[in-house]
């Protein structure tokens, strides 16, 4: 139990700390429509436990940084503790374009205030452009209900 709660706090350093002083705030209608979309499909699969097409379908940094296990073992975590998604509210957005960064190139990392069925968090969704689509690149739920 304690190496999954240890993986998320690993995700969460990785994907949001080296935003922290070179970021811009968006506001909800700053959020590019295609940020939306990405985080809304990951969304959905994650409600429909399709945890090995989210690890595919991720950016190479996701996929260097945890295995298929890891990553599913996080995602199931989440949903064996919180359950299933009921409502997310913009949070914050904030936009980054780096050159020599842990995510180089454009990137976004977008927190939603979450309610699940059984309990409430901040979910982060870190996301990379890679060839012109938005990419997965980090995923955090910051709960006490984790614990």
């Amino acid at each position: 139990m304690k190496a999954k709660y240890f993986l998320f706090t690993v995700y969460c350093f990785l994907f949001t700390v080296p935003f922290a002083s070179c970021a811009l705030k968006a506001n909800r209608e700053g959020v590019p429509g295609a940020v939306q979309d990405t985080v809304a499909a990951v969304g959905e699969d994650i409600a429909a436990n399709r945890y090995e097409k989210i690890y595919r379908e991720a950016a190479d940094e996701w996929r260097r940084d945890s295995t298929p296990e890891q990553s599913t073992a996080v995602f199931e975590t989440v949903a064996g503790k919180l359950g299933r998604v009921q409502s997310r509210a913009l949070h914050t957005a904030t936009e980054a374009q780096n050159s020599s960064a842990k995510l180089p190139g454009h990137s976004y990392v977008v927190s939603y205030q979450t309610k699940f069925e059984r309990g409430e968090g901040m979910e982060t969704f870190t996301l990379v452009q890679r060839n012109g689509r938005w990419l997965l690149a980090g995923y955090f739920v910051n709960s006490t209900a984790l614990r």
